[in-house]
């Protein structure tokens, strides 16, 4: 499956001075901090990952559903679909949390 270029071109930019790479995941593409993937990109859809204490409020929100990519729920992933990522501010927000998630994970 093809990942939306648009959505890849919007992170990258709103990364532009982070240092992060990425790598071909799940079909998609998954973008790493610390070699950890903080978010990701499936088709048009937002991979992000909250971690387990920001999970339950993070399924609360619009747009948002478990991640469930293996046919069960990846707990501490969650999906946006596109209308909860159009605003930058919004898809800042998600890239926002993953990032600061990732950092709370031992150095790998």
């Amino acid at each position: 499956m093809a990942y939306d270029e648009g959505l890849a071109q919007r992170i990258r930019e709103a990364l532009a001075s982070a240092r992060v790479t990425e790598k071909k995941m799940f079909g998609g593409v998954a973008i790493l901090s610390r070699g950890y993937m903080f978010v990701g990109i499936i088709g048009d859809t937002l991979i992000a990952r909250v971690g387990p204490s920001a999970y339950a409020a993070a399924l609360k929100r619009r747009h948002v559903r478990e991640m469930d990519f293996t046919g069960r729920p990846m707990k501490g992933y969650v999906y946006v679909d596109p209308p909860g990522i159009e605003a930058d501010g919004d898809l800042a927000e998600w890239i926002d949390a993953g990032r600061a998630f990732v950092r709370t994970l031992p150095a790998k």
